[in-house]
């Protein structure tokens, strides 16, 4: 009896833990308001993840990310350094707190985005704390 329960909590746990694999690496694009024309995406900012990671957006239109915060003591940030695309952002985002960044992406391209905070050693963005915009024509 041991046994099965044993083989059944070691099932329900590798389920368990393959839907949050799968999870990962969320794909969202941005919904553009008719109203004003700006592309805007909530982005929920965890301890060491961006949710979702994976950002599409259209160039030469405004993009507003609303940055949300559910972490209880970890500060973060969003940067995505790359002037010579319109995208040049390093903001601060206080630990359970909303944040919007604002910017107007200028070329076509992949750009990675990333919380570069330090816990000792490593840096968030080394513990995967990163995503990819990407900007269509």
């Amino acid at each position: 009896m041991r046994r099965i329960f044993g083989t059944l909590v070691l099932l329900i746990l590798s389920i368990l833990f393959l839907e949050n694999y799968v999870a990962l690496g969320t794909t969202k694009e941005a919904q553009v308001s008719s109203r004003d024309g700006v592309q805007r995406i909530d982005v929920i900012v965890d301890s060491y993840s961006f949710e979702p990671d994976h950002i599409v957006v259209t160039a030469n239109k405004p993009v507003e990310i609303d940055l949300k915060s559910v972490t209880g003591l970890i500060p973060h940030n969003f940067t995505i350094n790359y002037p010579d695309a319109g995208l040049n952002v390093d903001e601060d985002i206080p630990h359970g707190k909303d944040l919007k960044v604002t910017f107007t992406p200028t070329k076509p391209g992949s750009y990675e985005f990333y919380c570069d905070k330090k816990f000792l050693f490593d840096s968030h963005k080394d513990k995967g704390m990163k995503g990819v915009l990407e900007v269509k024509p």
